[in-house]
């Protein structure tokens, strides 16, 4: 009896709930090493580019400036400031990831001069008329998920893990996400996103990963794709800086106010 038989019958006669556990575990396990491999980056700074496509192609672009933080024992934090155009200019968008429970973020209007928090059942909400919803900005902590490995697949030459992952909020727009993630350095190439009612909604892809500090990749290129709106957002990341010596102050809500 060959080898590939004899795995595929013990397979078979496995039970289905013990089949769905080694899913589970494997798909938590691979998600976790992807976490591994992107932690210790301390603090970055990056300039941001998004560009907004309608349904007849027409874009806008608009100029950010981002920095943000690992915290010791929570999430992740994270400002966004708008540098251009003049009509948004001075907006930013402070995000206070969680390991446990609700992330936290608030949303600077400078025209109106106030500081908005982005309530829960809003976060599903589109950013600033972008394909990305507020909840897509926050760090993608392991714990925020479940987790259930599909399958594995070859595009391009270069093996993939696909993980099923299942947000834990329950005021999260998508009922589930498909992430397609390289064997090779666990790396996100592409997620498909799906709504409330279970269809798919959204595609990310990423593009032109680089290496930074020999250990952390980073995307030169994202793109959210909205099937139902046949619009799409692209980020376009340029001079990442790492360790920069980013101050804890800079993340609370004031630096909103202080950002011009």
């Amino acid at each position: 009896m060959s080898k590939s038989l004899m795995v595929f019958l013990f397979l078979f006669f496995l039970p289905p709930a013990i089949l769905a556990d080694e899913y589970v575990e494997q798909g938590l396990q691979i998600m976790t090493e992807v976490d591994l491999r992107d932690t210790g980056w301390v603090d970055y700074t990056v300039d941001l580019t998004m560009i907004l496509s309608n349904a007849r192609g027409e874009t806008s672009e608009r100029q950010i400036q981002v920095k943000s933080k690992e915290t010791e024992g929570d999430g992740d934090r994270t400002l966004l400031v708008f540098d251009t155009p003049p009509d948004v200019r001075g907006t930013g968008l402070l995000t206070h990831t969680h390991l446990n429970g609700e992330d936290d973020q608030w949303l600077y209007l400078p025209a109106l001069k106030r500081i908005k928090r982005i309530a829960s059942k809003n976060k599903s909400g589109p950013f600033v008329g972008s394909e990305f919803a507020y909840e897509d900005l926050t760090s993608q902590e392991v714990s925020k998920y479940s987790y259930k490995y599909l399958n594995d697949e070859t595009i391009a030459g270069n093996e993939h893990f696909i993980v099923e992952r299942f947000p834990v909020d329950k005021n999260s727009g998508y009922t589930r996400q498909v992430a397609w993630i390289d064997k090779e350095h666990y790396r996100f190439q592409r997620i498909e996103f799906f709504d409330r009612k279970n269809k798919h909604q959204k595609t990310l892809s990423f593009y032109d990963y680089s290496l930074y500090n020999n250990r952390f990749w980073r995307a030169a290129s994202m793109i959210m794709e909205n099937h139902v709106s046949k619009k799409n957002t692209q980020l376009i990341w340029n001079n990442f800086q790492f360790d920069r010596g980013v101050r804890d102050q800079d993340f609370n809500k004031n630096a909103l106010k202080r950002v011009r």
